[in-house]
């Protein structure tokens, strides 16, 4: 019965609905009523089995309004699943719309099966629905029951009453006395109607798109602990912000201020390994302990893939080429949009979109008074003839130069000559013509940086070292050794500007510094996005910190991020009172054992005043000789409250570095949840909920009820 023919179905009664109540079991002496079909796709899981599943409710009408307007020429197509795919009506195909997928089978089901090893019913083939939904028709209309339908692959359906009805499977005949089918075998559970089979069938996605966000994957074509791949993360990530939508920003889709954030998948790794380096791999690989070493080449390797020049190239191409394709696709087929638009990158992936949004292009403008802006504060702090004096000790001249009227210009056009012909004397005149040559020399310097970094902007290509520093230079000559550089290679512009960039179990920081980076200008931030969070797991093994490198003289704890239910996770609030009730109790303890001691060890009250002279020293001795005890202060915790450390503008001034609460069982032993904890951020719905908290708030929405320790 695996037949894929595709007869013409029965167009249901007008107004019936996925959800509608059961109509397809009536009482034997009742009225025939036709079934209420829902449409399904065909899913192969990971050990290649099939597995049906029923599109939402809103697109399962779409498909059987199409269907029932006669579907027309071969070219009908449906758009399902929010957009992302298309289902071909006529081939009954649904096919991916943005990314690389196999086609699914597409069926519009009335009829199933279930065996006593399914897990889920499965639909039978739409021709056999219709015979058997005509079989069913003549026993309700003529109550005559017992009826016994025989496929070609002699499997037999027998309907006892409309609320038992069995399918019985064939069986090897190995003589001509062999027993009938329908003695053979356990028989199968047959139902009629979407609504007698327990499905899960969602509802649908809002049609209002407030926001996009494309997502980059790391190393290796697997992104979570059960090797699935970078599609089916975002479609849980997904989900997941769907849900957090309707529990915490209820008050604004009842309003209408929200539809939904779209997530899109940005693959690079297949692309990479498609260029026949796989090839070259395999050819120098050794064959002992095999499986590693694939696993090692398929994954581990894209790091070194993207520290080379060569391999690096194709990457940053892949990824802005890809997410600029991504990026206009949807604005074709979503023309109604005008959100704004953010990233986020998991692992190696966020450090592939941090170093193409340090390589972006600001606008001219903002260049231009950025740059004439550096130039005027430069020049104003050397024109202060009076500060240079003071600073060079040499005050007594002060009114010399004021005498003659000499600003800063006049002075940095002043010879040996001049200063002669003014009365300074050597040491002083020397001291004033090293101070500007040494001037001279910075500006041109700074002029010439700013022109090399113009320039080089001017062509397609990523700055070097040098020249972030150069160009960092006309900003602030204090931070000489921000360096944000990357491998020499051509990065792409982007046809957008992002919104926020959302870094997930990043690296960059431990990539920063190994390429010499020390500190990062605080006065720095990229070029085209003005938001940056850096959200990591306490216990993953590949994510770093950002804001030491900006501030590195302060130790701060990063901003906890706040459970998604509200307050912290009970063990940690738990954890927190027993170590604040400990150390109150020692304090306690510690306060009365001193007081205990200073009583003991202090000399009485003498009767005479000469009397005090030799044991009050012994008693000061003895204080002295006490050893000091004291009070233990409860260990620091993470904070709640946003923190008033200022951490750059990077984040537009705001933190950068989240960290995720632990979960109960992870406190056990934090090595066994290390992978884990790098790969858990597809199913957190704590960072989910910042993202949507962050996405909603540039468009001024905030959520029902705000989170304690929320910023």
């Amino acid at each position: 019965m695996s037949t894929r023919q595709q007869p013409p179905a029965r167009a249901p009664q007008p107004g019936a609905a996925a959800g509608a109540p059961q109509l397809g079991e009536p009482e034997a002496a009742g009225g025939y009523e036709a079934v209420v079909p829902h449409w399904f796709h065909c899913k192969v899981t990971a050990d290649s089995r099939e597995q049906w599943v029923p599109f939402s409710a809103q697109d399962s009408a779409r498909l059987e309004a199409a269907h029932g307007s006669g579907g027309g020429p071969a070219a009908v197509v449906v758009p399902t699943s929010g957009g992302r795919y298309d289902v071909r009506l006529q081939q009954r195909q649904r096919v991916a719309v943005y990314w690389d997928e196999e086609v699914a089978e597409v069926r519009r089901c009335t009829w199933f099966y279930k065996g006593d090893k399914d897990n889920k019913y499965i639909p039978y083939s739409e021709s056999f629905s219709e015979e058997l939904e005509k079989a069913y028709m003549m026993a309700v209309t003529h109550d005559e029951w017992k009826k016994k339908l025989e496929s070609p692959n002699r499997e037999v359906i027998i309907l006892h009453n409309p609320k038992m009805m069995v399918h019985y499977q064939p069986v090897a005949i190995s003589d001509d006395w062999a027993s009938t089918p329908t003695e053979q075998g356990r028989p199968r559970t047959v139902k009629r109607g979407v609504e007698n089979i327990a499905a899960e069938i969602p509802s649908g996605e809002p049609e209002q798109i407030d926001h996009l966000v494309f997502v980059v994957h790391g190393i290796g074509p697997a992104c979570d602990i059960r090797f699935r791949n970078i599609v089916q993360c975002v479609n849980d990530f997904r989900n997941l912000s769907l849900g957090m939508l309707q529990t915490h920003f209820k008050k604004a889709q009842e309003q209408q201020q929200v539809g939904r954030v779209e997530f899109l998948p940005v693959n690079w790794h297949s692309p990479l390994h498609s260029t026949g380096v796989d090839v070259d791999l395999e050819r120098i690989t050794l064959p002992s302990i095999n499986r590693l070493r694939n696993f090692i080449n398929d994954t581990i390797v894209d790091l070194f893939f993207y520290n080379s020049s060569t391999y690096c190239q194709t990457i940053v191409d892949t990824v802005a080429s890809e997410m600029n394709r991504l990026h206009q696709l949807f604005l074709q087929r979503n023309p109604q949009f005008k959100g704004g638009v953010s990233i986020a990158g998991h692992s190696l992936g966020s450090l592939i979109l941090f170093d193409l949004l340090t390589n972006q292009k600001a606008a001219p403008e903002e260049e231009e008074q950025g740059e004439e802006g550096s130039r005027t504060a430069s020049s104003n702090r050397g024109i202060e003839v009076t500060e240079m004096l003071q600073e060079l000790e040499l005050s007594e001249y002060c009114d010399v130069f004021e005498k003659e009227k000499m600003d800063g210009q006049a002075l940095f056009l002043c010879t040996e000559e001049n200063l002669k012909e003014l009365g300074i004397p050597l040491g002083p005149r020397m001291k004033i013509l090293h101070y500007i040559s040494s001037r001279r020399e910075m500006q041109e310097q700074s002029a010439a940086g700013c022109r090399h970094s113009r320039e080089h902007r001017a062509r397609p290509g990523a700055p070097s070292q040098h020249d972030l520093d150069s160009a960092d230079e006309g900003r602030t000559c204090q931070y000489r050794d921000v360096g944000l550089g990357q491998v020499l290679v051509n990065y792409p512009q982007l046809n957008y500007n992002p919104r926020i960039f959302f870094a997930l179990g990043s690296p960059i920081g431990m990539f920063l510094t190994v390429r010499g980076v020390k500190r990062i200008n605080p006065n720095y931030s990229l070029p085209t996005c003005k938001g940056f969070f850096n959200i990591f797991h306490p216990f993953d093994p590949v994510a770093y910190r950002i804001e030491p490198i900006i501030v590195p003289d302060l130790e701060f704890e990063p901003m906890l991020l706040p459970h998604h239910k509200g307050r912290k996770r009970m063990h940690l609030e738990l954890k927190e009172g027993l170590t604040r009730m400990s150390a109150d109790l020692k304090n306690n303890l510690l306060g009365s054992l001193r007081v205990a001691w200073q009583s003991f060890t202090r000399a009485p009250v003498p009767a005479l005043e000469g009397a005090d002279a030799e044991p009050e020293p012994e008693a000061e001795a003895g204080v002295e000789k006490q050893p000091e005890i004291k009070a233990e202060k409860p260990p620091a915790v993470l904070k709640e409250e946003p923190s008033l450390i200022k951490v750059g503008r990077l984040n537009g001034g705001n933190r950068i570095d989240y960290v995720l609460q632990k979960k109960p069982i992870e406190t056990f032993n934090e090595y066994l949840f290390a992978l884990q904890g790098h790969l858990c951020y597809w199913e957190s719905e704590d960072t989910v909920l910042l993202v949507l908290k962050e996405i909603y708030q540039t468009e001024g929405i905030a959520m029902d009820q705000p989170l304690a320790g929320s910023q």
